[in-house]
């Protein structure tokens, strides 16, 4: 991880013509330097990421409007506490409405629906349960403004709801991808294998730079995308590792394999190895021993086609 982005929060920085970085205040091994929210446009301005619901960053927003300028979309990648509570007060101030894929729930896959109805609990960031937009997008579905357009792409994996936003050669990519840190994917509301399809998609993309929801942008997303795919692949092959030797809890792997993990960083880890876990279940290759929560211990697999 580079130190060299540290923006003062509050302040609009220009990164490209008609497109500004609003930082949050709001910084934490989760979230980095804090929430990037992104401001588009010459007069009729579209918010992405509005953030926490944190009055500076309010006050933040609204002055960086320009004479002649107003907001008149809110775009939100996902519903995690970091992203989407300030969406609603800004709306209230400016009469935006509220643009995402859907609410918390929205987007989550039949497995993690299922894991959900068994109780198991979320973890991570935090989920914005009361987050509710109005207007839903479909994937690939265009919304334009005066002098922008910009397309929706659902891409699932580190949230159900999770969209990234195309508009040229760039891709706001929320929490899909970032630079300084691998996503984490955190079931029932991550699912790692629509993480991999996401990343996929998104190299199909061919886009020249990705602004992500947190730290600096991406000016190179195919090697980014590459290393990212490689790194998954490369925990897979860990996790299936250690599970060839017997039986483990996501923790129990989690404690091996990731050795140079700052501990407050532990627990998120633990998530990912879950992720991994239940991925690996749906290609056959483990099995949870006993009912599935986040402390089963999972086997391996040696016959992949054998069903657990």
């Amino acid at each position: 991880m580079s130190d060299d982005f540290n923006p003062a929060p509050g302040t609009a920085i220009p990164l490209a013509l008609d497109l500004r970085r609003i930082v949050a205040p709001n910084p934490s091994p989760m979230t980095y330097r804090g929430t990037n929210t992104y401001l588009i446009g010459q007069s009729n301005i579209a918010v992405i990421d509005p953030g926490p619901d944190d009055p500076n960053h309010l006050s933040a927003i609204l002055s960086a409007l320009e004479p002649g300028q107003r907001i008149t979309h809110i775009l939100t990648t996902h519903a995690h506490r970091d992203h989407t509570p300030l969406a609603a007060p800004l709306s209230e101030q400016t009469g935006a409405p509220v643009y995402a894929y859907g609410g918390p729930e929205a987007g989550r896959s039949a497995v993690m629906a299922d894991l959900a109805a068994t109780g198991l609990m979320r973890g991570g960031e935090g989920v914005d349960e009361g987050f509710t937009p109005d207007i839903t997008l479909k994937d690939n579905e265009i919304i334009t403004g005066t002098d922008w357009q910009i397309r929706a792409l659902w891409t699932p994996g580190h949230f159900g709801n999770h969209l990234c936003f195309e508009m040229g050669g760039a891709i706001f990519c929320g929490d899909l991808v970032m630079g300084w840190a691998s996503s984490l994917v955190s079931p029932p509301d991550g699912d790692l294998t629509d993480f991999m399809a996401s990343c996929r998609r998104l190299q199909e993309c061919g886009a020249k730079v990705l602004y992500p929801g947190h730290g600096a942008p991406i000016t190179d997303p195919a090697a980014r995308l590459k290393w990212l795919i490689a790194h998954r692949e490369t925990r897979e092959a860990q996790i299936l590792a250690q599970i060839a030797h017997g039986p483990a809890t996501a923790s129990q792997i989690a404690q091996a394999i990731y050795t140079d993990t700052n501990p407050a960083l532990l627990p998120a880890a633990v998530r990912n190895v879950l992720a991994h876990l239940i991925d690996l279940m749906g290609k056959k290759h483990a099995a949870p021993q006993g009912a599935l929560h986040a402390d089963t211990p999972f086997r391996a697999l040696q016959d992949r086609h054998q069903n657990n």
